[in-house]
């Protein structure tokens, strides 16, 4: 069991809609290989004590969770009590609304951030932003992107790169990596593959064209503690087999 390379459990929502689902979704992920999941994409009334039971029963961590904004703003203390719970300390979300997607927008991010950042820190925890590609826009001649980090005390803001995103936004995933260093936890994982069709693909890592070497180099660099492999997409695969043919191309890369 390889245990830095985890399971972005958003790969297989389709599944975890019941407290059932995440149950054999669980089995199946360790049964992979994987130690951890980042959870997302659950179905509304799981309890979060199941899913607490679940994870250790498979003998695995919740080594991230993906929450939407909005519940950090308005429900922080359930949000605190649940990752104690699954003994999370990396909380991220997966993006913002778009009111947030401009200059102003990111100033405002930042004051309603800090006030959560430093509650979260109190009990051993931190805060992730999770990357896509419009955050690669231009204001001024600078990226949104790029005065998110310059702006915010890394203290307060951690990355969670997304590799595939960094690409899709026509910037160097391995460069971004390197300038996140030190203040990325997490980091994403999925490969781009285009067809003869001239179609742009979300791939299994290793079936695609991104610069593996080269990112995973960086990674271990750059102190990264958790890989999370996630797929938007598998188109005709089921899944969790597009789950295991990342994980043995991870492996077989080295990345341990």
């Amino acid at each position: 069991m390889n245990k830095v390379v985890a399971a972005q459990l958003y790969t297989v929502r389709e599944y975890t809609k019941t407290i059932e689902g995440v149950a054999e979704t669980l089995k199946k992920v360790a049964d992979i290989g994987y130690s951890a999941v980042q959870i997302s994409g659950f179905g509304a009334g799981i309890d979060p004590k199941d899913v607490a039971r679940l994870v250790e029963d498979n003998g695995l961590i919740v080594a991230s969770t993906h929450t939407g904004w909005d519940r950090f703003l308005n429900d922080l203390d359930g949000v605190i009590e649940e990752h104690l719970l699954w003994k999370c300390k990396h909380p991220a979300i997966g993006g913002l609304p778009g009111e947030y997607h401009n200059p102003d927008g990111l100033k405002r991010f930042l004051d309603e951030l800090a006030p959560i950042a430093e509650k979260l820190a109190e009990v051993g925890m931190d805060f992730s932003y999770h990357n896509h590609n419009h955050e690669f826009a231009k204001y001024d001649g600078k990226t949104w992107i790029s005065m998110l980090y310059e702006q915010a005390d890394p203290k307060m803001l951690k990355a969670e790169l997304d590799v595939y995103w960094v690409q899709a936004g026509g910037a160097d995933p391995t460069f971004w990596v390197r300038k996140c260093a030190g203040r990325e936890p997490l980091l994403h994982l999925k490969d781009m593959a285009i067809t003869p069709k001239r179609e742009v693909r979300f791939a299994e890592i290793g079936e695609g064209n991104l610069n593996w070497p080269a990112i995973l180099e960086a990674a271990k660099e750059s102190g990264v503690e958790w890989y999370f492999v996630e797929q938007d997409q598998c188109y005709e695969r089921n899944p969790f087999d597009s789950l295991a043919i990342s994980y043995r191309n991870l492996n077989a890369m080295g990345l341990y």
